[in-house]
This record gives structure tokens, sequence and C-alpha cells, in this order.
């Protein structure tokens, strides 16, 4: 049965897709360097949103030399708003290893592909199937929707037996001839006709023969419970001296890696979150004492798997700080630095 779907599935899919096909800018070329870019910046990015980020990112580094050469605060910063920076930061790392090692040839094979910082099982076949036409499959959630619902598979998506499943399956399905079309076909159709809500089946090619289709249920793909969000309780310290603020770079090893933001605090729940406790851990951090809050403004801001509680604290008083960590910037620097996005709605306000 699956071979006999095997020939048909294919077929319908880049049939439809040469009819129905999105026109985004990264579809005008088979360049691997700017498929590279497109597919990893619209990893956990809508396309809507990703689209304006490409086109900026490709005239800013039209080639991956001017990516390669660049600094990391500078491309950090035109990413700033997309979220998931260590995506920057790898594919800097990518170029330069590419430009500096491999003589500026970007590699062919899904299996030296997967080998590069940042790139993935699935990026690795986007560039491979679609500037190569070698054949192997993407498997994004557009995919694994298609294929739960037209075979009827009840694994969950997110489970290791559930990945190995569909990536064995969509390995079978895809075009011997065409694998890059199948592959952009099956995430155009994932993405605009076979929706996670209110799927427009009426407007599938897949509709005669899909499961799902003829008991008229939709509840697939199914997914594993995952723990809950943590939330953290963040507070920020905004301390002017003598006109410029202190600002410092994050770890790489937590949320915002390689950004520049404020001084923080951070506390385990919202009860410890109080003024007298603030100024109680700032005596530790500044060496004198004499301080003030003047203002504080408290938002709520969500990341993937991070619920943020922050609170932007303006103190007042003459602040020397214990340690020699941070720098000193005016507010013209400040706005050129790459910073989180609420650091950067809370900057344009100051």
């Amino acid at each position: 049965m699956l071979k006999k779907k095997k020939i048909k599935f294919s077929e319908i899919i880049i049939n439809w897709y040469n009819k129905n096909k999105r026109k985004l800018p990264w579809r005008k070329t088979k360049d691997p360097y700017k498929i590279w870019v497109s597919e990893i910046i619209l990893q956990q990015t809508r396309i809507s949103q990703g689209t304006s980020y490409y086109l900026n990112f490709i005239e800013k580094y039209p080639k991956i030399e001017n990516l390669a050469t660049e600094k990391e605060d500078n491309i950090l910063k035109i990413w700033q708003g997309l979220g998931y920076y260590s995506r920057a930061i790898n594919m800097h790392k990518t170029a330069k290893f590419i430009f500096n090692e491999k003589k500026n040839i970007f590699p062919k094979k899904y299996n030296d592909l997967i080998k590069l910082k940042g790139v993935g099982p699935y990026t690795a076949a986007a560039v491979s199937s679609i500037c190569f036409k070698e054949k192997r499959a993407v498997l994004d959630g557009n995919v694994l929707r298609i294929l739960s619902r037209y075979f009827k598979i009840n694994d969950p998506i997110n489970s290791n037996f559930g990945i190995k499943k569909f990536t064995k399956l969509s390995n079978k399905l895809v075009s011997e001839s065409e694998p890059g079309n199948y592959n952009q076909g099956m995430m155009d159709l994932g993405s605009t006709i076979c929706k996670p809500k209110n799927p427009l089946c009426d407007l599938c090619p897949l509709n005669i023969s899909c499961e799902s289709k003829k008991e008229e249920k939709f509840n697939l793909p199914n997914k594993l419970k995952l723990k809950k969000n943590k939330t953290r309780y963040l507070v920020y310290l905004i301390m002017k001296h003598y006109g410029k603020y202190y600002v410092k770079k994050r770890l790489s090893n937590d949320i915002w890696g390689n950004l520049y933001d404020f001084p923080h605090i951070e506390f385990k729940n919202s009860k410890e979150n109080t003024d007298k406790n603030i100024l109680i851990k700032l005596k530790n951090m500044l060496k004198n004492k004499d301080i003030v809050i003047n203002q504080k403004v408290s938002i709520n801001y969500k990341l993937t798997h991070q619920n943020l509680n922050i609170s932007f604290v303006t103190l007042t008083g003459n602040i020397v700080f214990k340690s020699k960590k941070f720098e000193i910037v005016s507010k013209n620097k400040l706005m050129s630095l790459p910073v989180p996005k609420p650091i950067e709605n809370f900057i344009s306000n100051i």
C-alpha cells in the first residue's frame, strides 16, 4: 500500500506545488548560501516576519565572505528581534569555517552539511535537496502534520520512536527526480492548507486518500506533554553615570547569549521581588550604599520555554560598582548594540 501511495503521493505534491507555490525571495535562487540563510532565519519564525529579515540580511551580507568577515555584534544587531540568537552566532561560526577552512566552497552533501555548526537534519535536507537535488526529505512541523493525518499515525511526533518512524517514512516518500520541489511543496501545503486548526481540506490535493479526511477527524499529530514553562523574575537596574549607562555582555550559556543588557538581579519568585530585597541585593553589588529606587516598571515577556517577569528599576545616587565587568556607554552607543527585544523596547522610551 505504501509503495502505491509513494508514487502517487510525491507526484501529487509536486504538481500541486508547481501550480500553487508561494512567491518567496529565496525561491529565486539555488545559491546554497542564500538557501541556508533563509532556512536558519525561518526556524521558529513566521514567514511574514522572516522575509524582511532575510532581505535585510542578504542585502547586508550578499556572499558568505561578507558574513564571515563581519563582527559578531553587528550580526546580532541586524538579527535583533528574531530571537534564538544562537542561530546568528552559529551562522557566523559556520561562515568563518567555510570561508577559512573550505576555500569558500559550500558543502553539497547532506552528510557534510549536517556537520556544520547550527545545521540540523531539516536544514541539511533542505539545502542538499533544493540546491543539489539530493534525495533527502525535510521534516518539520508542517510535514509531520501532513504525514500523521494522511496516514493516520498516532505516534507522538516529539518522541524518539515517533521521530524515527516519520523520518523513515518521509525519506521513502520523497521524489527521486525533484526532491527540492517535493520538499518545498510539503512545506507550503502544511503551512497554507493542512493547517493546525481549520484545515482547508476541500483545497487539498491529498483529500481523496487522506485517512483523517475520511473520518473527518483532524486531532493529529499527537505530542507528548512537556513540562510547564519555567518562570523567572528579572530585575534590570537602570543606572546612569554622568549621563551614560552601565551595561554588560551576557554569557552564552543563558537566554540572549552574547547580547547586551543592563545589570540585573534575579529572584526565585514574585514574593521576593520587593523594593526592600532589591536594595539589599544592591548593597552587595555597589561600593556606596545611598541608593534610592526612583521608578519601577514591570512587564511579562514570553520565550518558547520560559516566562519572564521583568522589572525595570531606575535608581538614583552616586553609583559605583564593585565589579569591573560592566561597561559605561552613551545612549547612542547603547542603541547601536545588539540587545534583547524587551531591552530595546525600554531603551526607546528613555
